[in-house]
């Protein structure tokens, strides 16, 4: 079944396999989106234009505050022999993923920021606070330690993060919150008009 999300024009929630997503409702759903399936989005995160959360096989969790930026798509992969979990993508809380990333299946710890074009796959772990660079492809899995920043393709440590690189994403985290209240006021306004 597909529905729209009340007072969202433009988003599609397609409930699939019984599930249906869960969104909170201080949770910004930018139009062009498509959420699918057993999907869990926290309290004031944000979901930009243009993205898919595909949660058809296992699920998909977004934490609080995290942003999943334009364009990008997010998958995950069912339990198989042996592997009886799957691989759920499981993002924590105040997580900035940027422009046009792809997710597959892996986990992104509280703080984690993903750069610009970047991709993760199945059961890799970007670790609190660490950094995966534009760019950079983060194989199955790999496990990026906490405050470390990965480049590459294939993604390899490069160094350690400081304190003004950590402070500098928690910045970015307050300013998309505060970005998507906008951002929902305007088009509030825009379809009363």
């Amino acid at each position: 079944m597909t529905t729209t999300l009340p007072g969202r024009p433009g988003v599609r929630i397609v409930s699939i396999h019984g599930k249906t997503p869960q969104i909170h409702d201080s949770a910004f759903i930018a139009p062009g989106c498509t959420i699918i399936g057993d999907v869990t989005i926290g309290a004031d995160s944000s979901v930009w234009y243009n993205c898919v959360l595909r949660a058809d096989v296992s699920r998909i969790v977004v934490g609080e505050r995290a942003n999943i930026q334009d364009g990008s798509v997010l998958h995950c992969d069912p339990a198989r022999p042996g592997d009886p979990e799957g691989s759920p993508l499981l993002i924590g809380d105040d997580v900035l993923v940027g422009h046009m990333v792809m997710l597959h299946g892996c986990v992104i710890e509280d703080r984690g920021f993903v750069g610009l074009g970047a991709i993760a796959m199945n059961k890799a772990v970007i670790g609190s606070d660490a950094m995966l660079a534009a760019g950079a492809m983060l194989t199955e899995g790999k496990v990026m330690a906490a405050r470390e920043l990965w480049g590459g393709r294939p993604a390899r440590k490069m160094r350690d993060l400081d304190e003004m690189a950590v402070a500098g994403m928690r910045m970015g985290v307050a300013h998309y919150v505060e970005n998507a209240r906008a951002h929902r006021a305007a088009i509030d306004g825009a379809a009363q008009d």
